[in-house]
């Protein structure tokens, strides 16, 4: 039995795209248990993976660091996704045989996912490629055939620069509440843009929706965009959950790199964006003040791409 402690991607989506190289790395073996240690948010994608035997929540104080080190024992590999100081402390604390960080500073070229897999690809001396991202979920959500569900996610935890304008996203919910129930969908974080969505379709008459933003978990979240008809969502974290869902999707990019980390290996996916002299800038805050990458892309043009994907 080969006993391997993984740290994944902190947030969701990231967590998410690290699917591929991790059962990668997982077939990779015969008999194997893993015990994944991190953020909450990883942990939920991959505690319902058959092989994983155990998770633990990474306290981010410092001090705790050797603690929890301590506490979760021996392992013959430790294969750690995060490139951050924190996780360099937690790699020398922890006891196995064979211990591989990611570093960015290394991976730089391709899709996130991409990045990932030749990590592992690296710690294993393999030349796996990359295969579709996986989550193994607890309760299947059967697709109502009645009517239809799309889901949107008007948040981003990044920062307030990923956001498609709230007056956009009513506009297309109008024009699409008669076809479709409207699932709105996002972390507590998010809840002030949806509520702000939520009062501009009110204010048209619209009440075919439901605004779930902050009251699922993660694993509802996964339970709820896995019966969705369509979705449309910026780049982020229920994004990839959609892709790993084979859920088809409307992508709106503005200030990240839709190369890097757009959906990936999905059938239906649309990509949106400016194309902008001033885009990718990586930044969570417009610089120049005006978020033209997000703002000029109008409801109509998402209109024609979730039409397209129908």
């Amino acid at each position: 039995m080969i006993k391997i402690l993984i740290e994944p991607p902190s947030w969701l989506g990231d967590a998410v795209m690290a699917s591929s190289a991790i059962e990668n790395l997982i077939n990779y073996f015969n008999n194997v248990e893993i015990t994944i240690i991190g953020s909450a948010a990883a942990l939920e994608v991959y505690k319902n993976h058959p092989s994983v035997v155990k998770t633990q929540i990474l306290n981010k104080k410092y001090f705790q660091l050797f603690l929890v080190s301590n506490k979760i024992g021996s392992f013959d590999y430790f294969i750690s996704f995060r490139s951050s100081f924190r996780s360099s402390i937690l790699v020398f604390f922890v006891s196995s045989k064979k211990k591989f960080q990611f570093k960015n500073s290394t991976y730089t070229q391709g899709h996130q996912v991409e990045k990932y897999n030749s990590f592992v690809n690296d710690c294993l001396n393999q030349n796996f490629l990359p295969g579709k991202l996986i989550i193994y979920q607890n309760e299947l959500r059967i697709k109502n055939k009645n009517l239809p569900s799309l889901g949107i996610s008007p948040g981003s935890s990044y920062g307030p620069a990923k956001r498609w304008r709230v007056e956009e996203y009513s506009k297309l919910v109008v024009q699409l509440s008669s076809n479709y129930k409207i699932l709105i969908l996002g972390s507590e974080n998010d809840k002030d843009i949806a509520l702000k969505v939520e009062k501009k379709l009110l204010e048209q008459g619209i009440t075919n929706y439901e605004n779930l933003v902050g009251k699922t978990t993660i694993q509802e979240l996964i339970t709820y965009i896995s019966g969705l008809s369509i979705f449309v969502a910026g780049d982020s974290g229920p994004m990839h959950l959609a892709a790993a869902l084979d859920v088809p999707t409307v992508s709106i990019f503005g200030p990240t790199k839709s190369n890097e980390t757009s959906q990936w290996n999905v059938d239906k996916n649309i990509i949106l964006k400016t194309n902008l002299d001033c885009q990718p800038c990586m930044k969570r805050e417009c610089p120049l003040g005006h978020n033209n990458c997000m703002r000029l892309i109008k409801a109509s043009e998402v209109l024609k791409a979730v039409n397209d994907l129908s």
